[in-house]
Protein backbone atom coordinates (compact mmCIF):
# COMPACT_ATOMS: atom_id res chain seq x y z
CA UNK A 1 0.00 0.00 0.00
CA UNK A 2 2.49 2.48 1.05
CA UNK A 3 5.81 2.81 -0.95
CA UNK A 4 8.84 4.44 -1.02
CA UNK A 5 7.41 6.17 -4.42
CA UNK A 6 6.26 10.02 -3.40
CA UNK A 7 3.20 9.96 -5.16
CA UNK A 8 1.60 6.92 -4.17
CA UNK A 9 2.42 8.72 -0.30
CA UNK A 10 0.56 11.68 -1.58
CA UNK A 11 -2.51 10.02 -2.94
CA UNK A 12 -3.30 8.26 0.10
CA UNK A 13 -2.83 11.34 2.01
CA UNK A 14 -5.30 12.65 -0.24
CA UNK A 15 -7.74 9.96 0.38
CA UNK A 16 -7.37 10.26 4.02
CA UNK A 17 -7.60 14.25 3.71
CA UNK A 18 -11.03 13.70 1.81
CA UNK A 19 -12.62 11.69 5.01
CA UNK A 20 -11.35 14.13 7.43
CA UNK A 21 -12.26 17.36 5.72
CA UNK A 22 -16.16 15.34 4.84
CA UNK A 23 -16.23 15.05 8.79
CA UNK A 24 -15.45 18.30 9.15
CA UNK A 25 -17.84 19.58 6.92
CA UNK A 26 -20.68 17.33 8.31
CA UNK A 27 -20.29 18.67 11.71
CA UNK A 28 -19.84 22.25 11.31
CA UNK A 29 -21.34 23.36 7.90
CA UNK A 30 -25.27 22.86 7.02
CA UNK A 31 -25.18 23.87 3.71
CA UNK A 32 -23.33 22.46 0.03
CA UNK A 33 -21.75 25.66 -1.18
CA UNK A 34 -19.64 26.25 2.12
CA UNK A 35 -18.62 22.72 2.31
CA UNK A 36 -17.53 22.69 -1.40
CA UNK A 37 -15.86 26.14 -0.43
CA UNK A 38 -14.27 24.25 2.69
CA UNK A 39 -13.23 20.89 0.55
CA UNK A 40 -11.52 23.27 -1.97
CA UNK A 41 -9.58 25.53 0.53
CA UNK A 42 -8.32 22.41 2.07
CA UNK A 43 -7.30 20.62 -1.11
CA UNK A 44 -5.36 24.15 -1.89
CA UNK A 45 -3.92 24.39 1.34
CA UNK A 46 -2.89 20.81 0.93
CA UNK A 47 -1.47 21.24 -2.43
CA UNK A 48 0.89 23.96 -1.49
CA UNK A 49 2.07 22.15 1.37
CA UNK A 50 2.70 18.71 -0.82
CA UNK A 51 4.55 20.71 -3.37
CA UNK A 52 6.99 22.42 -0.37
CA UNK A 53 7.31 18.70 0.92
CA UNK A 54 7.85 16.62 -2.25
CA UNK A 55 9.75 19.68 -4.92
CA UNK A 56 12.40 17.60 -5.00
CA UNK A 57 11.27 13.82 -5.06
CA UNK A 58 8.57 14.47 -8.57
CA UNK A 59 9.55 15.89 -12.16
CA UNK A 60 6.96 18.81 -12.11
CA UNK A 61 4.87 20.92 -8.91
CA UNK A 62 1.89 20.28 -11.25
CA UNK A 63 2.16 16.24 -10.78
CA UNK A 64 1.51 16.80 -7.18
CA UNK A 65 -1.33 18.73 -7.96
CA UNK A 66 -2.82 16.47 -10.23
CA UNK A 67 -2.07 13.21 -8.01
CA UNK A 68 -4.62 12.22 -5.98
CA UNK A 69 -7.67 14.78 -7.03
CA UNK A 70 -10.00 12.47 -7.94
CA UNK A 71 -9.80 10.54 -5.04
CA UNK A 72 -9.94 13.06 -2.84
CA UNK A 73 -13.29 14.70 -4.57
CA UNK A 74 -14.83 11.38 -4.34
CA UNK A 75 -14.13 10.48 -0.95
CA UNK A 76 -15.06 13.82 0.15
CA UNK A 77 -18.02 13.14 -1.57
CA UNK A 78 -19.31 9.73 -0.59
CA UNK A 79 -17.90 9.63 2.90
CA UNK A 80 -19.75 13.54 3.55
CA UNK A 81 -23.33 11.90 2.31
CA UNK A 82 -22.17 8.77 4.46
CA UNK A 83 -21.68 10.68 7.84
CA UNK A 84 -24.63 13.47 6.83
CA UNK A 85 -26.70 10.19 6.58
CA UNK A 86 -25.86 8.98 9.73
CA UNK A 87 -26.00 11.82 11.76
CA UNK A 88 -29.48 13.05 10.49
CA UNK A 89 -31.07 9.89 9.52
CA UNK A 90 -34.60 10.08 7.87
CA UNK A 91 -38.01 10.13 9.48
Amino acid sequence: MFTSNPLSLIYWIKAGLGIVVALVCVLIVANLITGIGIALMAYVTSDRIFRQIFINKVDKPSTVTKTGIGVYILTWLFFWALFFTLLNPPA
